[in-house]
């Protein structure tokens, strides 16, 4: 089962915890879970990590079973919660679910972090985060890349972004280089107001989640013109990918994403159980109704895809941040 921990559920959880470590054998003697396990969810209950952390973690809880906690611990663009699970014993009772922001952007976005995104953690699990389509004001005589573009060029065009160094923000930059446009990012502190905002026209238009779109696209004030990545999205088949439409920056090929990951040092084999169970999971007719719900295509991968994705697109993410411009926190 997974329990949304009360402050004492969490205080008597880390007793007990700590207690355990002090008399425990050293890992490795006793089999691994025979005890409950923490989840720490760097973001805030019922938005797209708490969901997977949860529905995850009640498979991860079926597998073994131990109750697994789930513990909001939201602020920081996840540091907070990063912070925590740094300083957790690697044993596999203490596990982070995060998102690339947290394990790449941060290192632009902020001047001194208080973990190391690099030596910190050992990675788990990867989990796609979703396309994140282009969708602007249905009142827009545009329906393509290339007719929004030549709007641009003759009216003012300002387009919506769910905070500052964030995807939606990387993708304003993009289309202004690709295009040698002039459109203002306009920030919101979240994807909701932003929507808002585009339904009634504010802003001309912005990228997000399908999930969170799903008002203004269901009563008709908003058009998806292009999806990123190379693929076309399953939930929105008849719109054409950036890549299709002649857009190749490398903006549009990345892709975010949530990841189930542990304090660095945790046994290689607890790490693989939890990856097997993961991907295991994913196949789980919870989870796939949750996939298709918010729009997205593919389920949890094992820690050596996981491993590879950050390595390849790691970088890219970052030269992408750092050409935003922004004056780190």
């Amino acid at each position: 089962m997974v329990i949304r921990a009360s402050r004492r559920d969490v205080l008597r959880f880390g007793s007990a915890a700590a207690a355990a470590t002090i008399a425990a054998p050293a890992i490795g003697q006793a089999a691994w879970p025979n005890k409950p396990i923490r989840i720490i969810c760097g973001y805030p209950a019922g938005g797209l990590t708490d969901t997977f952390a949860r529905a995850y973690g009640e498979y991860i809880s079926q597998k073994t079973g131990q109750p697994v906690f789930v513990e909001n611990k939201a602020g920081a663009s996840g540091a907070i919660a990063a912070e925590q699970v740094k300083s957790a014993a690697p044993d596999g009772y203490t596990l982070m679910w995060t998102i690339s922001t947290t394990m790449i952007m941060n290192k632009v976005l902020f001047k001194k972090l208080p973990y190391d995104p690099d030596k910190d953690f050992v990675l788990i699990s990867w989990m796609d985060a979703g396309h994140l389509p282009l969708i602007v004001n249905s009142k827009l005589p545009v329906k393509n890349l290339a007719e929004f573009a030549d709007y641009a060029r003759a009216n003012k065009v300002s387009l919506g972004t769910y905070g500052a160094g964030s995807y939606s923000h990387v993708a304003v930059e993009a289309l202004n280089r690709h295009y040698k446009l002039t459109m203002e990012a306009v920030h919101y502190r979240g994807e909701a107001p932003m929507w808002q905002d585009v339904a009634a026209g504010a802003v001309q238009g912005g990228s997000g989640s399908v999930a969170a779109a799903s008002g203004v696209l269901q009563s008709g004030n908003g058009r998806p013109i292009a999806v990123p990545t190379k693929v076309r999205m399953k939930k929105l088949p008849d719109v054409p990918t950036f890549f299709e439409q002649g857009v190749t920056d490398k903006a549009f090929q990345v892709q975010g994403w949530i990841g189930l990951v542990g304090p660095s040092g945790m046994p290689k084999e607890i790490v693989q159980k939890l990856s097997d169970m993961m991907v295991e999971g994913g196949k789980s007719e919870r989870i796939q109704k949750i996939l298709a719900t918010f729009g997205i295509d593919r389920a949890a991968q094992d820690h050596v895809f996981f491993e590879k994705i950050v390595a390849e697109e790691g970088p890219i993410w970052i030269d992408l941040v750092k050409g935003l411009n922004i004056e780190p926190q």
